[in-house]
């Protein structure tokens, strides 16, 4: 009798784990395809915990301790920091002679900063980008912490400034938005839009957009535009994404690498919705498996 191929690792460990040595060769038969590593940064974006921040510096660190010169970074995350987002980018770029973001269906906010600073976006029919407009946490007078653009706030302002000189006088209407007005906050508002806008105008110019760099701040001003994009959760596909001006391969749903970028990602938002909440991050590689 021939001898059996079982897995090195004990029956009881591999049965535990076995959706990740799944996951992991799963990842390295995409690497066979197109000769390039890949690191897969994959959230829960329903997760309180799901969002990009500081945590997520250890973890790309060790999945970039064995990523080769051309990288590929598959990303699905709602946003979140974008100090954080911006050194996940420089870390990935100091590896790298090239690198791609592989969208396969959704980088939102800061994670499409992310897509911003590779030298092409990989995106499918499923896929989507979204405005880069930062959001502010604000606690309700009933003590609810709830999202609003920072530029809502400053137009708020600029409404009621309108209003006021129409009127020649302060309704009494908008003294409980103003309450939330304070000259601090608007401060902070205007410097993190500032702040969203340089970081997509530094790296489009230095990677994306490196022969036509005057293209990059009409790029970054579309995608922090509120007034065209109503939601935040607005839908950029890989049409409206090219017609932007951004460096866009679109994979057909017959290509074989989308199907295997598809299939990944599949595996990932099963897995999530098995850990019933206890995980919020996937950080993988071929061989690096790290969650939180």
């Amino acid at each position: 009798m021939s001898p059996i191929d079982l897995p090195e690792y004990t029956p009881l460990f591999y049965s535990q784990e076995k959706g990740r040595y799944f996951r992991h060769e799963f990842i390295r038969k995409i690497e066979a395809e197109t000769k390039r590593s890949l690191i897969v940064y994959f959230s829960d974006v329903r997760h309180p915990g799901g969002s990009i921040d500081r945590d997520d510096i250890a973890p790309f660190g060790d999945l970039l301790q064995k990523a080769g010169p051309d990288l590929d970074l598959l990303i699905h995350s709602p946003g979140g920091d974008i100090d954080a987002a911006e050194k996940i980018v420089y870390m990935c770029r100091s590896k790298t002679k090239t690198f791609r973001v592989i969208v396969p269906e959704y980088a939102k906010s800061a994670a499409t900063l992310i897509a911003l600073a590779a030298d092409v976006i990989l995106m499918g029919y499923a896929s989507e980008l979204g405005p880069i407009d930062p959001q502010i946490v604000i606690t309700t007078p009933e003590g609810r912490s709830i999202q609003r653009p920072a530029r809502s706030f400053l137009d708020g302002l600029e409404d009621i400034k309108r209003k006021v000189k129409e009127d020649g006088e302060l309704s009494p209407v908008y003294y409980p938005p103003l309450s939330q007005l304070d000259p601090a906050l608007l401060d902070y508002c205007n410097k993190v839009i500032k702040r969203s806008r340089e970081f997509a105008v530094k790296w489009l110019r230095q990677h994306m957009l490196q022969a036509r760099p005057d293209e990059a701040g009409t790029i970054a001003d579309r995608l922090l535009d509120v007034n065209r994009y109503l939601s935040h959760g607005i839908v950029i596909d890989h049409i409206e994404a090219k017609e932007i001006g951004l460096t866009v391969e679109y994979l057909a749903p017959d290509n074989n690498l989308w199907r295997a970028v598809w299939a990944l990602h599949c595996v990932y938002q099963t897995d999530l919705k098995a850990s019933r909440g206890e995980t919020a991050k996937f950080f993988e590689s071929g061989s690096v498996s790290i969650r939180s």
